[in-house]
């Protein structure tokens, strides 16, 4: 089969998405049945190809990004202007099967345009349902007839979550949306051989540092934790357009010697960081399926976290839901489970065993039953 994939981010840009996506291909570059082409971006000018292995070719049209994990209207009109014409091409020059788009929108326009000639399927990721990024509100509003034509117009839709797939029925309820969910790398991802004993609590976050994020929370709520006597640190990984505010408010809140930005941190070295904490905090206001949460989960790590989309997946006796913007709670749920080591063990194998029914080969394998059904 011969699959012509789109997505308007993939690494080093944007997150989440882009790293499910490779993921992905991982798996598909293990199949001597399959050819995939990639319609991307990259951060530059002109066009990059790019071999991901023997049977996955890569097109990167370049981009004037100023930020890697924060995209401009303007920026997604020039991925669109400039992606249009090479997608034609593309279609001009291989017989494809199908189309495959991560994101209905942007990416999804493309397909729908030359659904005529090629039929196309949509992985939902979370921005391009109406109702997940308060950010976007105007664009939804503006762009929902389109929205549903795109839609409407797709041979499959795909949540990567329960909670995702519930949102998008809201906005479009007599549609079928299957769910095939992200996947996580458990031979990579595991718990540290043995827990550290005693020192501070150590707590990890993993984000872009945007709004949705809330991350600017959880550093209030560390500070709630320090009043209440808990030795704890937070350690943030990720970048985006926040950095610079959220470093001057751990400052302003004299929590710099508790609060670490570590910026980007590359992915060989995340397993390591993973191992090296003791809890995964999140306190998102929606998500699709947290990548990152499905690696700490792997990794042996209780969660806190606010109620989000995927976490009705992912947290059962392995962590705690706590109301935002409750940071007594919060505080209260770390104290918890770090003062039981019983119920500490407990929900580290209860977390472990739910990440070990994700994978990305069931993922993977999800996608080809579809492809294969409509081949056929």
């Amino acid at each position: 089969m011969k699959i012509l994939m789109l997505n308007y981010e993939f690494p080093p840009i944007g997150g989440g998405a882009g790293h499910a996506h490779r993921c992905l291909l991982d798996e598909y570059s293990r199949r001597a049945d399959m050819q995939v082409d990639v319609l991307t971006s990259h951060p530059g000018t002109g066009l990059v190809i790019e071999a991901f292995a023997p049977n996955i070719r890569i097109f990167k049209v370049g981009i004037r990004k100023k930020n890697m994990h924060y995209w401009t209207r303007p920026e997604i009109v020039e991925w669109l202007w400039k992606a249009r014409r090479l997608h034609v091409k593309l279609l001009s020059e291989n017989a494809y099967h199908l189309c495959h788009a991560f994101f209905a929108f942007p990416t999804g326009w493309l397909c729908w345009r030359t659904a005529g000639q090629l039929p196309y399927i949509l992985s939902l990721r979370g921005s391009d349902v109406p109702g997940y990024n308060v950010r976007l509100g105007l664009d939804y509003a503006l762009l929902a007839g389109l929205f549903r034509r795109i839609w409407s117009g797709a041979s499959l839709i795909a949540a990567n979550s329960r909670g995702l797939c519930q949102l998008a029925k809201r906005f479009m309820p007599n549609l079928d949306i299957a769910v095939i969910p992200n996947g996580v790398d458990t031979r990579c991802y595991h718990p540290a051989p043995q827990r550290k004993t005693g020192g501070p609590i150590n707590l990890l976050s993993v984000g872009r540092l945007i709004a949705r994020k809330r991350i600017d929370w959880l550093i209030d709520a560390v500070g709630v934790a320090v009043q209440k006597g808990l030795d704890v640190r937070l350690t943030i990984v990720g970048e985006g357009n926040l950095l610079a505010e959220l470093r001057k408010k751990a400052v302003d809140l004299n929590l710099s010697d508790r609060v670490v930005l570590m910026g980007l941190v590359g992915r060989q070295q995340m397993p390591e960081v993973y191992r090296a904490n003791d809890i995964f905090v999140m306190a998102s206001q929606h998500e699709g399926m947290s990548n990152a949460m499905l690696e700490a989960i792997a990794s042996g790590l209780p969660v806190v976290t606010t109620p989000c989309e995927g976490a009705e997946e992912l947290i059962g006796d392995n962590g705690i839901l706590v109301a935002y913007p409750d940071a007594q709670e919060f505080a209260a749920a770390v104290s918890a489970i770090m003062t039981d080591p019983n119920k500490y063990d407990a929900m580290s194998k209860a977390g472990r065993a739910i990440a070990e029914t994700f994978s990305w080969s069931a993922v993977a394998r999800q996608y080809i039953d579809h492809y294969e059904h409509l081949m056929r």
